[in-house]
């Protein structure tokens, strides 16, 4: 059917202008506004297409079905789980598949810290739909969105709306980062989160998961900024962490739940992580006791 006569299901606020350029001199909403979303299920027909741009970033998420992009003289395919970004200003046209439409919730996204995040989600013009590996997460956030914009556009819900466009942006940018569960990095980050008791050797992760041990250092390095060792030591200190924490066990306990055999070197590397010892650590919430106070 026409986009003007809608969509069986669909779902959609568009903010009156006045109201958004208002929420736009405000704090918090200045930063992040969403100022159109919807949800069209089975959207056949439904085309857009914007020579010269528009004002907002645009985010497409579809869970079903396919569409397609075009961007500059290029047409790209955008299918289920995946999210095609459009930054404002670009000019584009985009639309249902006609043999299998698209099924999508989509947001319109203006505001001072917008191009940050789509910074975060390395887009561009030449691939601007991404995948998305948790797409329940995403439409989670904008259904809440467009919830909370159906019961009213006061400040408070658009500063609402406002908090969970950003959890959306960043959770977009967390699914590009995070490797998928049959990836090389993604089976050697689980191996080091079973072995938090002990070393290990690069060589023989890479040879686990079947890649060099120059290309698994490589891997590591893009998704955490540091090496493989590097990873599995910040488990360990994490560990270490949780045991200091919540229960009452040994310094050198703790050294020998975390791999560390000598507790004065676990002790030299805690430090060295934390900047403090690890009694040090576990005493910081006793230095200004307050009375009558329990845990928090």
């Amino acid at each position: 059917m026409p986009i003007e006569d809608g969509f069986r299901g669909q779902r959609l606020i568009v903010l009156p202008r006045p109201l958004a350029a208002e929420a736009l001199r405000r704090p918090v909403t200045r930063r992040l506004l969403v100022t159109d979303v919807g949800y069209y299920p089975d959207a056949l027909d439904h085309q857009m297409s914007r020579p010269r741009g528009t004002d907002q970033t645009i985010v497409i998420v579809c869970t079903a079905g396919t569409g397609w992009a075009r961007i500059g003289e290029t047409t790209h395919r955008v299918g289920a789980q995946q999210a095609l970004i459009v930054p404002r200003g670009v000019p584009h046209a985009y639309g249902a598949d006609a043999t299998h439409p698209w099924t999508i919730w989509w947001a319109h996204l203006t505001g001072t810290d917008v191009g940050d995040l789509v910074d975060g989600l390395d887009v561009t013009e030449g691939r601007p739909a991404m995948p998305i590996k948790t797409p329940e997460k995403a439409v989670a956030l904008l259904d809440e969105i467009v919830s909370g914009l159906e019961r009213d556009l006061t400040p408070a819900r658009l500063i609402a709306s406002s908090g969970a466009a950003f959890k959306l942006m960043t959770q977009l940018a967390v699914d590009r980062l995070l490797p998928s569960p049959e990836d090389p990095l993604h089976r050697a980050m689980n191996y080091l989160r079973e072995r938090l008791d002990g070393s290990v050797r690069v060589a023989d992760v890479a040879r686990l998961v079947g890649v060099s041990p120059a290309h698994l250092t490589a891997l590591f390095r893009k998704a955490t900024g540091g090496g493989v060792l590097a990873h599995h030591t910040a488990l360990r200190m994490a560990r270490a962490r949780q045991l200091l924490d919540a229960t009452d066990a040994t310094v050198a306990e703790v050294a020998r739940d975390v791999g560390y055999d000598d507790p004065f070197y676990f002790s030299r590397h805690f430090r060295r992580h934390h900047g403090v010892s690890p009694t040090g650590f576990r005493d910081r919430n006793l230095e200004f006791p307050i009375e009558g106070a329990g845990p928090s």
